[in-house]
């Protein structure tokens, strides 16, 4: 409402580098996808018509769309920046965010693909997160988001078959580079967007999320 149709065409690109990310990573692991899928007013996908082969691969499939977004969203922060344009600063605030929402390790998210390499435990407290967010931010998309997360979580409950062990082993150093990534891209996607909401702010199109102290001329 802000910004105008240009920001719906920024925000629809961005959604695009993402799942690009996801479909290079599938490419490059043999996997056969789908080109880009878009739906209106829930976002877009790709269709992955071989299944990953181990917890590995899925978890870089998962990461590859957040890590192709923020750095979308990063290239619109500082283009922001040196053209002096709020559009674009705050297609990056939306684009940081939106990528790191979606590494909530919950259900279909990426963050719940990505997970699977490190500990599919990391499913609860993430559900935890979505109910709170749906609780304090009411939102359909986002119950649908829970209705459809809890068949793996409640997967957690129940005993593993042999295909299932041998798919969710993970040698120690995949485990621990994919842990360094994923914590690594939340700090850098959360600084991101709380430096492009105040730059916003600064502008201002939003609050402040910071107190200011008062200048002395």
């Amino acid at each position: 409402m802000v910004f105008g149709w240009q920001f719906a065409v920024g925000f629809v690109l961005l959604m695009f580098v993402h799942e690009c990310g996801h479909l290079i990573i599938a490419q490059r692991f043999g996997l056969k996808v789908s080109a880009p899928v878009f739906i209106p007013f829930m976002g877009a996908f790709i269709l992955l018509k071989d299944q990953p082969r181990n917890a590995w691969m899925e978890a870089c499939v998962g990461i590859g769309g957040p890590i192709f977004g923020g750095l979308g969203a990063l290239v619109c922060h500082m283009l922001g920046q040196a053209l002096d344009a709020p559009l674009l600063i705050a297609l990056s605030s939306t684009g940081y965010f939106l990528n790191l929402f979606n590494l909530l390790p919950v259900g279909f998210l990426d963050g719940g693909r990505i997970v699977t390499a490190l500990s599919r435990w990391l499913w609860l407290p993430g559900l935890a997160l979505l109910v709170w967010f749906g609780w304090t931010h009411p939102n359909l998309i986002v119950w649908i988001m829970v209705i459809l997360s809890l068949p793996r979580v409640f997967s957690l409950f129940r005993p593993r078959t042999g295909e299932e062990e041998r798919y969710f082993e993970v040698p120690t150093v995949q485990r621990w580079t994919m842990s360094i990534l994923y914590f690594g891209l939340i700090a850098i996607l959360a600084l991101g967007q709380y430096v492009a909401h105040n730059e916003l702010a600064d502008r201002g199109f939003v609050p402040h999320t910071r107190h200011h102290q008062p200048v002395v001329q």
